[in-house]
């Protein structure tokens, strides 16, 4: 049965995509105050150098979520951003990817990003490493969490034919 909190799964196509970004390895219990930290650095640094995020924040994890996440939290930016305290420049990557768009609230993210990762298996090919949330709404306290749209990309990999 299909979920009515999600869209997809679907494969495209990803350009890299220049950004700027705070990196981290955050225990999961303290990830929303790592990205109120985060968005709050970047957006007075991109500001004091003049450039505009070019689409909504993101979050690209090294790997799937446990009692912690390594991650870079960021803005996709057409010029890279001179390294200011915690901000650096980075890059999303291009490639064949898997994406999936979440609607919902955020504590619904991993049985969408498991549902993404399982399609991917289904589909004969491996989850890569890399993997990134885009908040396509910003979330807001007046807002009612069913109206945010989170889309997730996961980059993929031939599976193994030698692997039973």
């Amino acid at each position: 049965m299909e979920d009515a909190h999600v869209t997809g799964p679907e494969f495209v196509d990803a350009t890299e995509t220049t950004t700027a970004v705070i990196r981290g390895v955050v225990p999961t219990a303290e990830l929303a105050a790592f990205f109120d930290r985060s968005f709050a650095e970047l957006a007075s640094v991109l500001g004091d150098q003049g450039i505009a995020p070019t689409g909504p924040a993101f979050a690209r994890y090294a790997g799937p979520v446990g009692e912690t996440a390594e991650l870079e939290v960021g803005f996709p930016v057409d010029v890279a951003v001179s390294p200011t305290g915690a901000v650096q420049p980075s890059s999303l990557p291009a490639g064949r990817v898997a994406r999936l768009v979440h609607a919902g609230s955020f504590d619904r993210l991993g049985d969408s990003w498991g549902r993404l990762g399982a399609w991917i298996s289904e589909q004969g090919l491996t989850p890569g490493a890399d993997l990134w949330e885009v908040y396509v709404t910003e979330p807001n306290p007046e807002m009612d969490p069913a109206d945010l749209r989170t889309e997730l990309f996961w980059t993929v990999r031939l599976s193994d034919p030698r692997t039973p």
